[in-house]
């Protein structure tokens, strides 16, 4: 006959013993020592980057006497509206150029391949001073029959940049764009062919729409990272906020200070849209959030 193994339980004694031992030891927090160390020297690096600032060779009361100057402001609203129509050219070029990229057709998918390839492999300067000198290359514009007119006359420092600015802009953002259309599941692109809608009508109503969530975030670090590129356009005479202030301490010799106007203006600028930029975010991922 098989006799059986008794269980083991334990007492309450071997309890109480094991929770008298567990008393003896003290809980003692790990120390992150090099955290610590890390923190208190950049604090001090801070410090003394602030204090040197400080007390260095910089009049202060000119960067608030000049923060508000007609010539500062003008520089800030010009910045604001070549970036805001840039950046919506660029998005259209964009756009336009994911949707030529993923074509079936072979033309347009190389032209798209050739200029994303152009205007992404060289510097963005250099295409603003070609456009800002196109009248060397082709001294006028015009349509037989219909008109004729000085390039010179047309390629002012406003079209040369906003050109420039756009079409390069528009490179990246193709990418960006071809990137979240391909992050839609493929099942949505059947779905719409199975009920007869045609490819544009698709890509309008189904794709996109839910390539957004993708889309934004990149175009919105884009239209921030534009703010500070039109600064490039001084080199071409638009008189951007850079432009404006470079004019400033040229005549008055107060170069860090007016520097200091346009770093602040940036910041803020920056600032408040990148606010907008996370509500945009927060607006368009709502549904993903919710199936998570």
């Amino acid at each position: 006959m098989e006799q059986s193994t008794p269980l083991t339980t334990s007492s309450p004694a071997h309890n109480s013993h094991t929770q008298y031992d567990l008393d003896k030891y003290q809980v003692v927090p790990r120390r992150y020592y090099g955290r610590i160390t890390a923190s208190v020297v950049i604090l001090l690096l801070v410090a003394m980057l602030v204090n040197a600032f400080a007390h260095g060779n910089i009049e202060w009361r000119y960067v608030g006497q000049f923060f508000t100057a007609t010539a500062i402001l003008q520089g800030v609203m010009n910045t604001l509206i070549m970036s805001i129509l840039a950046m919506m050219l660029g998005v259209v070029f964009g756009v336009v150029a994911a949707i030529m990229y993923m074509s079936p057709n072979p033309v347009l998918h190389y032209i798209a391949v050739a200029y994303a390839w152009i205007f992404r492999g060289t510097p963005l300067i250099l295409q603003l001073l070609l456009w800002f000198n196109l009248a060397l290359v082709f001294p006028v514009i015009s349509i037989p029959g219909l008109f004729s007119v000085q390039t010179v006359h047309v390629m002012t420092p406003f079209l040369a940049a906003l050109l420039g600015l756009s079409i390069n802009q528009g490179a990246y953002t193709s990418e960006v764009v071809r990137a979240g259309l391909l992050s839609v599941d493929i099942g949505q692109y059947e779905a719409a062919k199975s009920i007869g809608m045609p490819r544009l009508q698709a890509l309008r109503r189904i794709i996109l729409p839910q390539a957004m969530r993708v889309i934004l975030p990149p175009i919105g670090n884009e239209f921030i990272s534009m703010i500070k590129t039109t600064s490039l356009a001084s080199m071409i005479q638009y008189s951007e906020l850079l432009y404006n202030t470079q004019n400033i301490y040229f005549a008055n010799a107060r170069v860090m200070e007016l520097l200091f106007v346009a770093g602040i203006w940036y910041l803020m600028i920056v600032t408040v849209l990148s606010f907008g930029q996370s509500q945009l975010e927060r607006y368009f991922s709502r549904g993903h959030r919710r199936r998570q």
